[in-house]
């Protein structure tokens, strides 16, 4: 099935979660999410541990799949379609909606190769130079790296090589970038460029990020969702608004207790 093209009716829409539950096997991690990201915005997705964040960030480009146990229950609609259609191909889903994980993880190649690489196996006909120095200096890389492109992307410090993983997402030329606790790895000044890079990537391409940051997640996001867990650990979206109004008036009892500190 192709994905369709015309997008949803609300052109400011990303990606739609409705009545989501996530198992693996036979718990529930996840329950009843319902949310709509907003397109071309950075939502951050914060809540104490074992909250469902990540698994509900990954639900968004079925990567979920590559777990034997897990199963998705409800809808997640991108471009109009529901993505865990049988007939969806999850590696189109995938190539449209990229992931940056929490620690970078270049490939065993080089800086050149680690971006060319997805766009060659895509299939990517057109200037592949001119990709490479595009991507780069999209992630804010290219003047630090354009004089050593053939040496090893692991040469790189650990604020550069997940720079150099977000050039490679970007690659690709996603609609939507997921990041799972992208600078948790990272220190102070280099995850200071990642967030000054998500700001500038957001013009481009819509952000999702989980952080268990929650200056962070003040500091970078237009948005934010808060998770919570219940008695029986299934992770569930507390309050989803826009980030200044969560932090300063959050209308939730446990967003507040959370913000502040009292449990997490």
């Amino acid at each position: 099935m192709t994905l369709n093209p015309n997008g949803f009716a609300n052109g400011n829409l990303a990606v739609e979660a409705q009545n989501m539950h996530v198992y693996y096997g036979s718990f529930r991690a996840v329950k009843d999410i319902s949310l709509k990201i907003k397109r071309h915005a950075i939502t951050a997705f914060i809540g104490p541990s074992g909250c469902g964040k990540s698994t509900v960030l990954r639900s968004f480009n079925r990567m979920n799949d590559l777990v034997a146990t897990a199963r998705v229950e409800g809808e997640i609609l991108y471009l109009g379609n529901n993505i865990y259609n049988p007939d969806i191909d999850p590696v189109e889903i995938r190539r449209r909606i990229g992931m940056v994980f929490q620690k970078p993880n270049p490939f065993p190649k080089s800086i050149y190769e680690n971006v060319a690489w997805g766009a060659r196996i895509n299939g990517y006909k057109g200037d592949m130079d001119e990709l490479v120095e595009s991507s780069l200096q999209q992630a804010a890389l290219w003047n630090e790296v354009k004089d050593k492109l053939n040496e090893s992307g692991y040469s790189l410090s650990g604020g550069q090589q997940q720079r150099l993983c977000i050039a490679r997402t970007i690659a690709v030329k996603p609609d939507i970038i997921l990041m799972d606790e992208p600078t948790s790895a990272l220190d102070p000044v280099a995850t200071l460029r990642i967030e000054e890079l998500i700001q500038d990537l957001k013009k481009r391409y819509t952000i999702i990020i989980v952080t268990h940051n929650m200056q962070q997640a003040a500091r970078a996001s237009d948005f934010t969702a808060f998770f919570n867990m219940d008695e029986d650990r299934a992770g569930y979206l507390v309050e989803y608004r826009d980030t200044n109004g969560l932090f300063t008036n959050p209308k939730n009892e446990l967003t507040e207790q959370y913000i502040t500190g009292r449990f997490g």
